[in-house]
Protein backbone atom coordinates (compact mmCIF):
# COMPACT_ATOMS: atom_id res chain seq x y z
CA UNK A 1 0.00 0.00 0.00
CA UNK A 2 2.82 2.47 0.80
CA UNK A 3 4.66 1.78 -2.49
CA UNK A 4 1.28 2.56 -4.35
CA UNK A 5 0.96 5.47 -2.71
CA UNK A 6 4.83 6.56 -3.40
CA UNK A 7 3.92 5.51 -6.64
CA UNK A 8 0.97 8.23 -7.01
CA UNK A 9 3.00 11.34 -5.14
CA UNK A 10 5.48 10.24 -7.46
CA UNK A 11 2.97 10.97 -10.27
CA UNK A 12 1.98 14.01 -8.20
CA UNK A 13 5.24 15.19 -8.58
CA UNK A 14 6.05 14.70 -12.62
CA UNK A 15 2.68 17.05 -12.87
CA UNK A 16 3.83 19.57 -10.55
CA UNK A 17 7.65 19.86 -11.45
CA UNK A 18 6.79 20.39 -15.16
CA UNK A 19 4.11 22.96 -14.66
CA UNK A 20 6.17 24.90 -12.07
CA UNK A 21 9.16 24.50 -14.84
CA UNK A 22 6.82 25.83 -17.39
CA UNK A 23 5.24 28.83 -15.20
CA UNK A 24 8.51 29.90 -14.21
CA UNK A 25 10.14 29.49 -17.84
CA UNK A 26 7.86 31.65 -19.36
CA UNK A 27 7.62 34.46 -16.54
CA UNK A 28 12.21 34.39 -16.82
CA UNK A 29 12.02 34.20 -20.27
CA UNK A 30 9.31 36.82 -21.06
CA UNK A 31 11.26 39.00 -18.42
CA UNK A 32 14.17 38.30 -20.13
CA UNK A 33 12.93 39.72 -23.57
CA UNK A 34 11.45 42.55 -22.57
CA UNK A 35 14.55 43.55 -20.08
CA UNK A 36 16.66 42.90 -23.70
CA UNK A 37 14.61 45.19 -25.72
CA UNK A 38 14.42 47.65 -22.83
CA UNK A 39 18.28 48.21 -22.33
CA UNK A 40 18.72 48.20 -25.96
CA UNK A 41 15.82 51.23 -26.72
CA UNK A 42 17.24 52.86 -23.35
CA UNK A 43 20.85 53.08 -24.44
CA UNK A 44 21.23 51.79 -28.15
CA UNK A 45 24.07 49.98 -27.04
CA UNK A 46 25.17 46.46 -27.61
CA UNK A 47 27.57 47.14 -25.02
CA UNK A 48 25.29 48.02 -21.86
CA UNK A 49 23.52 44.93 -23.58
CA UNK A 50 26.44 42.57 -23.63
CA UNK A 51 26.87 44.00 -20.03
CA UNK A 52 23.43 42.29 -18.63
CA UNK A 53 24.42 39.14 -20.33
CA UNK A 54 27.81 38.89 -18.53
CA UNK A 55 25.58 39.64 -14.79
CA UNK A 56 23.82 36.56 -15.81
CA UNK A 57 26.80 34.36 -16.38
CA UNK A 58 29.46 35.19 -14.33
CA UNK A 59 27.79 34.98 -11.02
CA UNK A 60 26.00 31.38 -12.02
CA UNK A 61 29.66 30.29 -12.82
CA UNK A 62 31.04 31.83 -9.89
CA UNK A 63 28.58 30.40 -7.13
CA UNK A 64 28.08 27.03 -9.06
CA UNK A 65 30.82 24.90 -6.65
CA UNK A 66 29.09 27.07 -3.00
CA UNK A 67 25.59 26.05 -4.84
CA UNK A 68 26.66 21.90 -5.09
CA UNK A 69 28.45 22.06 -1.88
CA UNK A 70 24.78 23.56 -0.23
CA UNK A 71 22.48 20.67 -2.40
CA UNK A 72 24.62 17.91 -0.30
CA UNK A 73 24.60 18.98 2.29
CA UNK A 74 21.81 20.63 3.19
CA UNK A 75 17.69 20.55 2.43
CA UNK A 76 17.78 20.52 -1.17
CA UNK A 77 13.72 21.13 -0.76
CA UNK A 78 14.54 24.35 1.31
CA UNK A 79 17.20 25.39 -0.94
CA UNK A 80 14.44 25.29 -4.40
CA UNK A 81 12.02 27.14 -2.14
CA UNK A 82 14.48 30.01 -0.78
CA UNK A 83 15.74 30.51 -4.30
CA UNK A 84 12.82 31.20 -5.66
CA UNK A 85 11.63 33.23 -2.87
CA UNK A 86 14.91 35.42 -3.44
CA UNK A 87 13.96 35.49 -7.26
CA UNK A 88 10.29 36.93 -5.95
CA UNK A 89 12.12 39.83 -3.88
CA UNK A 90 14.65 40.33 -6.45
CA UNK A 91 11.46 41.07 -9.11
CA UNK A 92 9.75 42.67 -6.48
CA UNK A 93 12.92 45.66 -5.41
CA UNK A 94 12.88 46.24 -9.38
CA UNK A 95 9.14 46.83 -9.68
CA UNK A 96 9.52 49.08 -6.35
CA UNK A 97 12.24 51.16 -8.06
CA UNK A 98 10.90 51.86 -11.11
CA UNK A 99 7.61 52.93 -9.26
CA UNK A 100 9.45 55.26 -7.55
CA UNK A 101 12.44 56.56 -9.47
CA UNK A 102 12.40 54.73 -13.03
CA UNK A 103 14.51 52.12 -13.71
CA UNK A 104 17.97 52.67 -13.94
CA UNK A 105 20.71 50.07 -15.36
CA UNK A 106 22.37 49.33 -12.19
CA UNK A 107 18.66 48.59 -10.91
CA UNK A 108 18.54 45.99 -13.70
CA UNK A 109 22.00 44.64 -13.46
CA UNK A 110 21.77 44.30 -9.68
CA UNK A 111 18.71 42.34 -10.27
CA UNK A 112 20.01 40.15 -13.00
CA UNK A 113 23.17 38.80 -10.65
CA UNK A 114 20.71 38.09 -8.34
CA UNK A 115 18.22 36.25 -10.37
CA UNK A 116 21.20 34.41 -11.65
CA UNK A 117 22.52 33.49 -8.19
CA UNK A 118 19.35 32.27 -7.53
CA UNK A 119 19.03 30.38 -10.61
CA UNK A 120 21.87 28.69 -9.85
CA UNK A 121 20.87 27.55 -6.46
CA UNK A 122 18.05 26.15 -7.66
CA UNK A 123 18.78 24.43 -10.83
CA UNK A 124 21.78 22.46 -8.92
CA UNK A 125 19.27 21.78 -6.51
CA UNK A 126 16.41 20.67 -8.21
CA UNK A 127 18.65 18.34 -10.74
CA UNK A 128 20.19 16.61 -8.03
CA UNK A 129 16.56 15.87 -6.67
CA UNK A 130 14.99 14.30 -9.53
CA UNK A 131 15.93 11.17 -8.15
CA UNK A 132 14.16 11.76 -4.97
CA UNK A 133 11.03 13.00 -6.66
CA UNK A 134 10.31 10.27 -8.66
CA UNK A 135 10.84 6.34 -9.32
CA UNK A 136 13.60 5.70 -11.14
CA UNK A 137 11.36 3.98 -13.94
CA UNK A 138 10.15 7.79 -14.69
CA UNK A 139 13.42 9.57 -14.82
CA UNK A 140 13.44 9.92 -18.31
CA UNK A 141 10.23 10.77 -18.93
CA UNK A 142 10.56 13.38 -15.84
CA UNK A 143 13.64 15.15 -17.70
CA UNK A 144 11.88 14.75 -21.50
CA UNK A 145 8.82 16.79 -19.53
CA UNK A 146 11.45 19.36 -17.75
CA UNK A 147 13.09 19.65 -21.07
CA UNK A 148 8.96 20.24 -23.19
CA UNK A 149 8.66 23.02 -20.54
CA UNK A 150 11.59 24.53 -21.56
CA UNK A 151 10.84 24.21 -25.02
CA UNK A 152 7.17 25.51 -24.61
CA UNK A 153 8.93 28.39 -22.78
CA UNK A 154 11.06 28.82 -25.67
CA UNK A 155 8.44 28.96 -28.05
CA UNK A 156 5.62 31.01 -26.42
CA UNK A 157 7.55 33.43 -24.66
CA UNK A 158 9.44 35.37 -27.41
CA UNK A 159 5.23 35.63 -29.16
CA UNK A 160 4.27 36.44 -26.11
CA UNK A 161 7.07 39.68 -25.44
CA UNK A 162 6.62 40.85 -28.68
CA UNK A 163 2.75 41.04 -28.22
CA UNK A 164 3.18 42.62 -24.85
CA UNK A 165 6.16 44.87 -25.48
CA UNK A 166 4.68 48.74 -26.22
CA UNK A 167 1.16 47.86 -25.29
CA UNK A 168 2.27 47.53 -21.50
CA UNK A 169 4.64 49.43 -19.25
CA UNK A 170 7.48 47.61 -17.72
CA UNK A 171 5.83 47.57 -14.15
CA UNK A 172 3.15 45.17 -15.90
CA UNK A 173 6.17 42.71 -17.03
CA UNK A 174 7.68 42.43 -13.88
CA UNK A 175 3.95 41.91 -11.95
CA UNK A 176 3.93 39.26 -14.65
CA UNK A 177 7.19 37.59 -13.81
CA UNK A 178 6.29 38.03 -9.86
CA UNK A 179 3.23 36.21 -9.92
CA UNK A 180 5.34 33.76 -11.79
CA UNK A 181 7.50 32.79 -9.22
CA UNK A 182 5.37 32.91 -6.30
CA UNK A 183 3.02 30.29 -8.12
CA UNK A 184 6.37 28.26 -8.09
CA UNK A 185 7.00 28.99 -4.72
CA UNK A 186 3.95 27.17 -3.81
CA UNK A 187 3.74 24.36 -6.19
CA UNK A 188 7.28 23.54 -5.21
CA UNK A 189 6.39 23.41 -1.30
CA UNK A 190 4.21 20.27 -1.51
CA UNK A 191 6.37 18.38 -3.35
CA UNK A 192 8.09 15.58 -1.14
CA UNK A 193 12.09 15.74 -2.17
CA UNK A 194 13.00 13.00 0.12
CA UNK A 195 9.98 10.82 -1.50
CA UNK A 196 12.88 8.30 -3.40
CA UNK A 197 15.77 9.49 -1.82
CA UNK A 198 18.78 7.43 -0.93
CA UNK A 199 21.05 10.23 0.72
CA UNK A 200 22.98 9.16 3.45
CA UNK A 201 21.39 10.16 7.40
CA UNK A 202 22.90 13.28 8.95
CA UNK A 203 24.37 12.06 12.50
CA UNK A 204 24.19 14.93 15.48
CA UNK A 205 27.50 16.66 16.68
CA UNK A 206 29.00 15.51 13.20
CA UNK A 207 31.66 17.83 11.83
CA UNK A 208 30.58 19.07 8.39
CA UNK A 209 33.27 19.34 5.12
CA UNK A 210 34.51 22.36 4.58
CA UNK A 211 33.13 24.00 0.79
CA UNK A 212 37.30 23.13 -0.23
CA UNK A 213 36.86 19.74 0.93
CA UNK A 214 33.53 18.68 -0.94
CA UNK A 215 34.52 19.99 -3.92
CA UNK A 216 38.21 17.91 -3.66
CA UNK A 217 35.96 14.83 -2.25
CA UNK A 218 33.09 15.55 -5.60
CA UNK A 219 36.74 15.69 -7.88
CA UNK A 220 37.81 12.30 -5.90
CA UNK A 221 34.50 10.66 -6.73
CA UNK A 222 34.55 11.80 -10.28
CA UNK A 223 37.52 10.12 -11.11
CA UNK A 224 36.68 6.75 -9.49
CA UNK A 225 33.94 6.99 -12.19
CA UNK A 226 35.84 6.74 -15.51
CA UNK A 227 32.42 6.20 -17.54
CA UNK A 228 30.96 9.03 -16.00
CA UNK A 229 34.23 11.34 -16.81
CA UNK A 230 33.80 10.34 -20.46
CA UNK A 231 30.19 12.00 -20.61
CA UNK A 232 31.57 15.03 -18.72
CA UNK A 233 34.41 15.66 -21.14
CA UNK A 234 32.58 14.76 -24.18
CA UNK A 235 29.70 17.26 -22.49
CA UNK A 236 32.27 19.92 -22.84
CA UNK A 237 34.03 19.26 -25.84
CA UNK A 238 30.17 19.94 -27.31
CA UNK A 239 29.54 23.03 -25.18
CA UNK A 240 32.77 24.48 -26.35
CA UNK A 241 32.33 23.71 -30.49
CA UNK A 242 28.66 24.56 -30.26
CA UNK A 243 30.30 28.39 -30.47
CA UNK A 244 31.15 27.59 -34.17
CA UNK A 245 27.29 27.01 -34.19
CA UNK A 246 25.90 29.99 -31.71
CA UNK A 247 28.50 32.33 -33.98
CA UNK A 248 28.11 30.99 -37.27
CA UNK A 249 24.40 30.37 -38.06
CA UNK A 250 23.83 33.86 -36.93
CA UNK A 251 26.39 35.44 -39.21
CA UNK A 252 25.65 33.33 -42.33
CA UNK A 253 22.34 33.80 -42.70
CA UNK A 254 22.03 37.84 -41.73
CA UNK A 255 25.24 39.17 -42.84
CA UNK A 256 26.37 36.32 -45.82
CA UNK A 257 23.03 35.35 -47.11
CA UNK A 258 21.02 38.23 -46.36
CA UNK A 259 17.86 36.37 -44.93
CA UNK A 260 14.71 38.59 -44.00
CA UNK A 261 14.60 38.91 -39.94
CA UNK A 262 11.35 37.25 -40.09
CA UNK A 263 11.91 34.58 -41.57
CA UNK A 264 15.24 34.16 -40.00
CA UNK A 265 12.75 33.77 -36.61
CA UNK A 266 11.07 30.71 -38.25
CA UNK A 267 14.21 29.03 -38.79
CA UNK A 268 15.05 29.44 -34.92
CA UNK A 269 11.16 28.35 -34.16
CA UNK A 270 11.79 25.17 -36.00
CA UNK A 271 14.96 24.21 -33.47
CA UNK A 272 12.23 24.77 -30.53
CA UNK A 273 9.72 22.42 -32.36
CA UNK A 274 12.33 20.48 -32.90
CA UNK A 275 13.28 19.66 -29.54
CA UNK A 276 9.47 20.00 -28.12
CA UNK A 277 8.05 17.59 -30.31
CA UNK A 278 11.12 14.15 -29.20
CA UNK A 279 11.09 15.40 -25.31
CA UNK A 280 6.90 14.56 -26.29
CA UNK A 281 8.18 11.23 -27.23
CA UNK A 282 10.98 10.74 -25.10
CA UNK A 283 7.96 11.25 -22.33
CA UNK A 284 5.89 9.01 -23.68
CA UNK A 285 8.15 5.92 -24.97
CA UNK A 286 10.03 3.49 -22.54
CA UNK A 287 13.56 4.02 -21.51
CA UNK A 288 16.44 4.00 -23.71
CA UNK A 289 18.07 1.28 -23.26
CA UNK A 290 21.63 1.81 -24.25
CA UNK A 291 22.29 6.16 -23.67
CA UNK A 292 25.64 5.77 -23.98
CA UNK A 293 25.59 4.56 -27.23
CA UNK A 294 22.18 7.01 -28.47
CA UNK A 295 23.84 9.74 -27.43
CA UNK A 296 26.99 8.59 -29.17
CA UNK A 297 25.14 8.44 -32.12
CA UNK A 298 23.14 11.82 -31.84
CA UNK A 299 26.62 14.00 -31.16
CA UNK A 300 27.58 11.98 -35.14
CA UNK A 301 24.51 13.37 -36.68
CA UNK A 302 25.15 16.86 -34.62
CA UNK A 303 28.50 17.14 -35.83
CA UNK A 304 26.91 16.65 -39.73
CA UNK A 305 24.65 19.14 -38.89
CA UNK A 306 27.18 21.41 -37.96
CA UNK A 307 28.79 21.03 -41.54
CA UNK A 308 25.29 21.80 -43.12
CA UNK A 309 25.49 25.16 -42.28
CA UNK A 310 27.72 26.37 -44.71
CA UNK A 311 26.68 24.33 -47.67
CA UNK A 312 25.04 27.41 -49.23
CA UNK A 313 27.92 29.50 -48.82
CA UNK A 314 29.18 26.60 -51.35
CA UNK A 315 26.15 25.54 -53.66
CA UNK A 316 24.01 28.83 -53.80
CA UNK A 317 20.09 28.22 -53.49
CA UNK A 318 17.17 29.95 -54.46
CA UNK A 319 16.05 32.25 -51.55
CA UNK A 320 12.63 30.27 -50.65
CA UNK A 321 15.22 26.52 -51.67
CA UNK A 322 17.77 28.33 -49.02
CA UNK A 323 14.67 29.28 -46.00
CA UNK A 324 13.33 25.84 -46.48
CA UNK A 325 16.94 23.85 -46.26
CA UNK A 326 17.61 25.64 -42.93
CA UNK A 327 14.33 25.48 -41.38
CA UNK A 328 14.96 21.69 -41.95
CA UNK A 329 18.55 21.68 -40.46
CA UNK A 330 17.13 23.98 -37.95
CA UNK A 331 14.40 21.23 -37.14
CA UNK A 332 16.88 18.39 -37.44
CA UNK A 333 19.35 20.60 -34.61
CA UNK A 334 16.23 20.92 -31.79
CA UNK A 335 15.59 16.84 -32.21
CA UNK A 336 19.20 15.53 -32.12
CA UNK A 337 20.44 17.68 -28.83
CA UNK A 338 17.13 16.19 -27.15
CA UNK A 339 18.27 12.41 -28.65
CA UNK A 340 21.87 13.24 -27.10
CA UNK A 341 21.24 15.30 -23.73
CA UNK A 342 18.29 13.05 -22.46
CA UNK A 343 19.45 9.73 -22.36
CA UNK A 344 22.94 11.41 -21.17
CA UNK A 345 20.77 13.03 -18.23
CA UNK A 346 19.35 9.60 -17.44
CA UNK A 347 22.39 7.83 -16.95
CA UNK A 348 24.24 10.40 -15.04
CA UNK A 349 21.10 10.53 -12.82
CA UNK A 350 21.52 7.12 -12.06
CA UNK A 351 25.22 6.85 -12.05
CA UNK A 352 26.00 9.73 -9.52
CA UNK A 353 25.35 8.58 -5.48
CA UNK A 354 22.81 11.05 -4.35
CA UNK A 355 24.91 12.80 -1.86
CA UNK A 356 27.81 13.56 -4.59
CA UNK A 357 25.04 14.84 -7.03
CA UNK A 358 25.25 18.07 -5.98
CA UNK A 359 28.51 18.75 -6.45
CA UNK A 360 28.91 16.64 -9.87
CA UNK A 361 26.34 18.94 -11.47
CA UNK A 362 27.69 21.99 -10.20
CA UNK A 363 31.39 21.21 -11.64
CA UNK A 364 29.86 20.11 -14.73
CA UNK A 365 27.84 23.56 -14.91
CA UNK A 366 31.01 25.69 -13.83
CA UNK A 367 33.21 24.34 -16.78
CA UNK A 368 30.46 24.88 -19.02
CA UNK A 369 29.61 27.98 -18.01
CA UNK A 370 33.18 28.77 -18.55
CA UNK A 371 33.68 27.18 -21.57
CA UNK A 372 30.49 28.43 -24.12
CA UNK A 373 31.48 32.05 -23.64
CA UNK A 374 35.25 31.17 -24.47
CA UNK A 375 34.02 29.32 -27.56
CA UNK A 376 31.94 32.11 -28.85
CA UNK A 377 34.85 34.67 -28.24
CA UNK A 378 37.02 32.15 -30.10
CA UNK A 379 34.86 31.88 -32.71
CA UNK A 380 33.59 35.17 -33.38
CA UNK A 381 36.91 36.22 -33.46
CA UNK A 382 38.00 33.08 -35.96
CA UNK A 383 35.26 34.27 -38.50
CA UNK A 384 36.45 37.41 -39.24
CA UNK A 385 39.25 35.95 -40.16
CA UNK A 386 38.43 32.81 -42.03
CA UNK A 387 35.52 31.60 -44.52
CA UNK A 388 32.84 30.38 -42.62
CA UNK A 389 31.96 27.29 -43.90
CA UNK A 390 35.64 25.70 -43.46
CA UNK A 391 35.62 26.96 -40.33
CA UNK A 392 32.30 24.69 -39.48
CA UNK A 393 33.26 21.92 -41.59
CA UNK A 394 36.80 21.82 -39.21
CA UNK A 395 34.33 21.91 -36.00
CA UNK A 396 32.68 19.02 -37.57
CA UNK A 397 35.29 17.08 -37.68
CA UNK A 398 36.52 17.83 -34.30
CA UNK A 399 33.41 17.01 -32.44
CA UNK A 400 32.97 13.64 -34.67
CA UNK A 401 36.90 13.17 -34.00
CA UNK A 402 36.47 13.45 -30.44
CA UNK A 403 33.26 11.54 -29.60
CA UNK A 404 35.01 8.50 -31.75
CA UNK A 405 38.04 8.93 -29.40
CA UNK A 406 36.04 9.04 -26.22
CA UNK A 407 33.02 6.89 -26.77
CA UNK A 408 34.96 4.24 -28.71
CA UNK A 409 33.68 0.67 -28.71
CA UNK A 410 35.31 -0.48 -25.77
CA UNK A 411 34.16 2.53 -23.53
CA UNK A 412 30.32 2.11 -24.40
CA UNK A 413 30.83 -1.74 -23.46
CA UNK A 414 32.10 -0.11 -20.01
CA UNK A 415 29.23 1.87 -19.96
CA UNK A 416 26.66 -0.90 -20.92
CA UNK A 417 28.35 -4.33 -20.20
CA UNK A 418 24.99 -6.00 -20.92
CA UNK A 419 25.39 -5.11 -24.66
CA UNK A 420 26.49 -8.37 -26.84
CA UNK A 421 25.99 -10.09 -29.99
CA UNK A 422 24.29 -7.82 -32.72
CA UNK A 423 24.22 -5.07 -30.33
CA UNK A 424 28.11 -4.92 -29.80
CA UNK A 425 28.78 -5.04 -33.09
CA UNK A 426 26.93 -2.46 -33.89
CA UNK A 427 28.71 -0.22 -31.21
CA UNK A 428 32.18 -1.56 -32.79
CA UNK A 429 30.69 -0.46 -36.04
CA UNK A 430 30.76 2.84 -35.12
Amino acid sequence: MEEVLKLKKATYHLWTFTSSKLISSFGAQVYAFAVSFYILQLTGSATSFAVNLICNLLPRTLVAPFAGYVADNYSRKAIVIMAQIASTLAIGGLLAVSLISGLSLVAIYTTTVVLAIASSFSGIAFSSSITGLVDEKRIQKAMSLNQMSISFAAIGSPALGGLLYGTVSMPVFLVMYMAASIIGVILESTMNFKLFAKRKEVVDGEAKESVIQSMKAGLSYLKLQPVLMTIIWISLFINFLFGSFQVGYSFILIEKLKIEPQHFGLTEGAFAVGMLLLSIYLSMRKEVKYPLLVSKRGILIFGILIASIGLPLILPMQYGVMFAYYAIVMFGFGTTLIIVNTPMQVMMQKMIDDDYKGRVFSIIETMAMALMPLGVVIFGFLYDIFPAQWILIISSLLLIGVVLVLARPSVVRKAHPELGGAEELKAKAI
